[in-house]
């Protein structure tokens, strides 16, 4: 009869301990090869993998449906489906991308589900930079006096413009402005070529600049 190693708890949580240090230190790359080693992730890196890219799965579904109340529940969604499918990811370089093309895929599926239009993205004010692109920043929580009338009619007027906007726009101005992917990565997420990117990105601006060029000048 062979003889069994005792095995105490103390020593289950000493190797989970070690195991957890071991994935803060590796970079996304490798914590993504270690997710991907096995039949299924492992739970400790797969635990350290959601804690580096929540934030990015919640800016997503944010921007994408600022007033549905269960966005928590798409997040965690989200990260089922990443958990099922991370195998499959052959250039864990792409991580990024593809997990933001998993949640907006989620939001146009739940949105298809719900056969209703849903509330236009809230973006903060756009700027011209050097390149002539758009930017959006983040506005103050604590507006001045003076600016804050100001401030409300341009918030109003933005909605507006944005609600205009078909959804194939709205997805490339979220995926361009506020996770700043590159075109590549867009064409990529969206299954479209670099150019109707280019186009969709160049004509939703126009037209979010024209109906906001009086703010835009002042």
């Amino acid at each position: 009869m062979s003889q069994s190693i005792p095995v105490s708890w103390s020593t289950v949580d000493v190797r989970l301990s070690e195991t957890s240090v071991q994935v803060d230190k590796l970079s996304n790359h490798d914590l993504i090869l270690r997710c991907q080693t096995g039949l299924r992730p492992d739970r400790v890196a797969f635990a350290e993998l959601m804690r580096r890219f929540q934030t990015q799965v919640d800016r997503v579904l944010y921007h994408l449906a600022p007033d549905w109340a269960d966005r928590a529940d798409l997040a965690q969604e989200v990260w089922i489906r990443v958990y099922r499918n991370v195998n499959r990811l052959q250039e864990p370089a792409k991580f990024r991308g593809w997990l933001s093309r998993i949640a907006t895929n989620l939001f146009y599926d739940e949105l298809r589900k719900r056969k209703r239009v849903v509330s236009p993205l809230s973006l903060d004010a756009p700027r011209a930079v050097e390149d002539g692109e758009m930017d959006w920043e983040i506005a103050g929580d604590t507006p001045g006096p003076e600016e804050e009338l100001t401030t409300r009619e341009f918030y109003e007027q933005l909605r507006s413009a944005i609600a205009d906007l078909p959804e194939v726009f709205r997805t490339t101005i979220v995926l361009r402005e506020i996770e700043g992917m590159a075109y590549e990565e867009i064409a990529e997420i969206t299954g479209v070529s670099l150019g109707t990117v280019k186009s969709r990105i160049a004509r939703a601006r126009s037209r979010l600049q024209t109906q906001l060029q009086n703010y835009l000048d002042s």
